[in-house]
C-alpha cells in the first residue's frame, strides 16, 4: 500500500522560511517523478514544484526564486524549501508521487502565512 505523509505546515510570519516534507512509502521511490501542489480556499489545486526521477526540477512562475525542491532517495523524501513566505502562499500543500501515469497523493499539510 501507497502511503505519502506530508510535514511540516504551520502558522509563519510573512517574510518567513518553512521546510515541508513527504515521506513515501511502498513505492519504489527512485523511479518516480515527486511533486508538491497547493490549493488555497475557493482556489484550484496548482502545481508549486516537481522533481523528476533524475532530479530535474521544475516550478511555477509564483514560486521562482523563493522555493525550492528536492529529494532524498535513501530516505524515500522529498522537501520542499520554502523562503520568503507571501500571504498568498497560504493554502494546503499536497504531495505527489507519478511514474507511467500513475499518481499517488498525500493527505496534505497546511501552510498559514499571516502576521
Amino acid at each position: 500500500q501507497v502511503h505519502l505523509v506530508e510535514s511540516g505546515g504551520e502558522l509563519v510570519q510573512p517574510g518567513g522560511s518553512l521546510r515541508l516534507s513527504c515521506a513515501a512509502s511502498g513505492i519504489i521511490f527512485n523511479n518516480y517523478a515527486m511533486g508538491w501542489y497547493r490549493q488555497a480556499p475557493g482556489k484550484q489545486r496548482e502545481l508549486v514544484a516537481s522533481i523528476s526521477s533524475l532530479g530535474s526540477t521544475n516550478y511555477a512562475d509564483s514560486v521562482k526564486g523563493r522555493f525550492t525542491i528536492s529529494r532524498d532517495n535513501a530516505k524515500k523524501t522529498v522537501y520542499l524549501q520554502m523562503n520568503s513566505l507571501k500571504p498568498e502562499d497560504t493554502a494546503d500543500y499536497y504531495c505527489t508521487a507519478g511514474l507511467r501515469g500513475t499518481n499517488y497523493w498525500g493527505q496534505g499539510t497546511q501552510v498559514t502565512v499571516s502576521s
